[in-house]
């Protein structure tokens, strides 16, 4: 075809999950690759009730248009809910209500980047905010991070050298892909370098509740005294995912500029979406909800530690989540991740290469698992499918190396 795109297109690419979502929908794969919640966990039932008293008393309020901003009595909840669970001081007039977090991001990207302008993410990072924020075409910059967060002294560096830089984007809590939870001494220190530079911060939450052991850390949100901090949350972990209502929590003169956004985008999100999940939280008990939803990823992420143990090879390292839906593997140097899955498709299970999570790429070495969709007994299964074709990647690996050296030495 002869129809010219927006360059802006050259930078958007298929979601690697997506694609790979594609080859794993035979019943017989065992997938690790999706971020799905366990179908069992949605209130179906609940919600049905719930639905038809909805539109036999206000139907016509429901299927109406309404604000940009969102069902008044839906941001009142969200806005108490932060402030008892996250020790925020969030109001109603501070929470734009959009379709997912995911909405959340492209807003961001809309209203914060220009091109050539500098996103500062974790090492790695979340992989649908590459692909949400890559369209406004910044360059990224990945900050070192390991196990409590990004090295405070190399973000304040590379804040030095980066007078472009536009927002920190980050995901505090379990994150995604990695299952690390930062340290609150790693949370005040980002406050403080971005508070020094005026920089926003963009906290991504969508796994807080979602915790099998330990006690919560304070948001970054909840330690923000200068209004740089704009929050994402969503329903779609922790209740419904095909609802798809999140939202966005920003001191007023970020939030406007969120509502204007999302004004030209979409005018509103579903207005019988948001009413009904304002009366599901009126007449039933999420937290009952989310309770039941700990016992059964907790069992999962159990399940597949101990299967990691007992079938890793040696040199694989994995995280050990405190909370959230992923971990994170380290396969040994040599072993690509993309060439793995090839070959573990085969044998009908699948995983999400590690290096898709880093903007600019690298760390193919690596893969992110998912145990929140498969039951303990398909974990167990998948995880030792995965064992045996990794082993033999090592292994292969091994002779290769091996024939190399002696071929070098003769």
């Amino acid at each position: 075809m002869a129809v010219r795109f927006a360059r802006r297109m050259n930078e958007i690419r298929a979601s690697e999950i997506r694609e790979i979502l594609k080859l794993t929908q035979r019943p017989e794969v065992i997938s690790f690759a999706g971020g799905l919640p366990a179908p069992e966990t949605f209130p179906a039932a609940e919600l049905a009730a719930v639905t038809a008293k909805l539109l036999s008393e206000s139907g016509a309020q429901a299927l109406q248009y309404s604000t940009t901003e969102g069902y008044p009595p839906l941001r009142r909840w969200i806005a108490a809910h932060m402030n008892e669970t996250l020790a925020t001081a969030v109001t109603a007039d501070e929470v734009l209500v959009t379709s997912g977090s995911q909405q959340g991001l492209d807003l961001t990207g809309k209203i914060f980047l220009d091109e050539g302008d500098v996103v500062l993410c974790e090492s790695p990072t979340y992989l649908g905010a590459i692909n949400a924020l890559r369209a406004y075409q910044p360059r990224f910059v990945e900050v070192p991070t390991d196990d409590d967060g990004m090295i405070p002294e190399t973000l304040e560096t590379i804040l030095e050298r980066e007078p472009r830089a536009a927002f920190i984007y980050v995901i505090p809590e379990f994150q995604n892909p990695t299952g690390r939870t930062w340290s609150l001494p790693r949370r005040q220190a980002l406050l403080a370098a971005a508070r020094r530079r005026q920089v926003p911060v963009v906290e991504d939450s969508p796994y807080a509740e979602i915790r099998y052991e330990g006690s919560p850390v304070p948001s970054v949100k909840s330690l923000d005294t200068e209004g740089l901090v704009v929050f994402l949350g969503t329903f779609s972990k922790v209740f419904c995912p095909g609802m798809r209502i999140g939202w966005t929590a920003a001191a007023r003169p970020l939030l406007e500029k969120y509502v204007l956004a999302k004004q030209g985008a979409d005018l509103q999100t579903s207005t019988l979406a948001q009413m009904q999940i304002a009366r599901y939280l009126q007449d039933y008990d999420l937290g009952a909800n989310i309770k039941r939803a700990r016992a059964i990823y907790g069992a999962r992420r159990a399940a597949m530690i101990r299967a990691l143990e007992r079938e890793m090879p040696a040199g694989v390292r994995f995280t050990r989540p405190a909370g959230g839906l992923f971990l994170w593997v380290e396969l040994p140097a040599g072993v690509d991740a993309r060439e793995l899955l090839v070959a573990c498709i085969e044998h009908d299970v699948a995983f999400v290469p590690g290096g898709s999570f880093f903007p600019n790429r690298g760390h193919e070495n690596t893969m992110r698992l998912n145990f929140s969709i498969m039951p303990p007994e398909r974990i167990d299964e998948g995880v030792r499918r995965l064992g045996a074709v990794l082993r033999d990647f090592v292994g292969r690996n091994e002779g290769a190396a091996c024939r190399s050296a002696g071929a070098a030495a003769s």
